[in-house]
């Protein structure tokens, strides 16, 4: 009996000890930060994107692309009891762009300075909105070089193009036509700004010591195929401040994005 006993007390002891190792619940976080990774990894459908490669389209159509951009901004993630992070103001700005893919075709934005934390999803906006913009050119710091720089604002308006999709298509009436998708706002005229909440497939750890990864796949081809599916041969082929095609590609856009998986590191 004695030997039963022991054997379970210390069965009983091994199951709490366990459990403790597998919780943090009584883990003080107070202070601590840590960073995440966000991990952006285009595609169209479920192929890889690639540069110069063409791509079917359900309607027929057909499109290759030699440049792909678009800014995310206004990053900020939910924990478990429904407190928000939001990233710094100042650094929330992010263009992420195909050409600057690494060899896995990710581009890897990194968040340091986040509260250590139970986070559970993620929302991002696409594209700058209208409280950014009223801060004017000296409310933008760095971005607005950084924007200039990689063709993100209108040369003869103003404001910032949101997405630049620059190559060509071809359908039953055209061959390598030219494609131009350049959507965004127009100063405070035209506000094509929308954003997007995800939920983490589990719940990443934010720790001293744990930098986890999140893995957001793009499927590009919402952009026209999404909401509203369009067509090239309709003009879509020419996207740039036309108040109802924008409209139309801002909201495709939303449904452009998904949490692939996440890695708590």
């Amino acid at each position: 009996m004695k030997i039963v006993k022991l054997t379970l007390a210390l069965l009983l002891s091994i199951s709490i000890v366990s459990c403790s190792s597998d919780n943090d619940d009584d883990v003080d976080l107070t202070g601590q930060t840590g960073s995440v990774v966000l991990k952006f990894d285009n595609s169209v459908g479920d192929l890889d994107f690639a540069f110069n490669t063409s791509f079917d389209r359900a309607n027929g159509e057909s499109f290759k692309l030699e440049t792909l951009k678009y800014i995310v901004s206004n990053v900020r993630v939910k924990d478990s009891e429904g407190n928000i992070f939001m990233y710094p103001t100042a650094s929330n700005v992010f263009i992420i762009n195909e050409a600057k893919s690494n060899n896995a075709g990710e581009i890897w934005v990194t968040l340091d300075g986040i509260d250590a934390a139970d986070y559970t999803e993620i929302t991002f906006g696409i594209g700058i909105d209208q409280e950014r913009y009223a801060l004017g050119a000296d409310g933008q710091g760095d971005f607005l070089a950084e924007a200039e720089a990689e063709g993100m604002l209108w040369s003869w308006a103003t404001g910032f193009k949101f997405m630049r999709f620059d190559g060509t298509y071809s359908s039953s009436t055209v061959t390598d036509e030219g494609l131009n998708m350049h959507m965004g706002s127009v100063g405070s005229s035209l506000d094509n700004y929308k954003e997007v909440t995800l939920t983490f497939p589990n719940t990443i750890l934010v720790r001293e010591d744990k930098t986890p990864e999140v893995h957001i796949k793009a499927d590009i081809a919402e952009a026209f195929d999404g909401v509203t599916a369009v067509n090239f041969d309709d003009g879509y082929n020419q996207v740039h401040v036309d108040e109802t095609e924008t409209g139309v590609i801002a909201t495709n856009l939303t449904g452009m994005f998904m949490v692939h998986h996440v890695h708590n590191n």
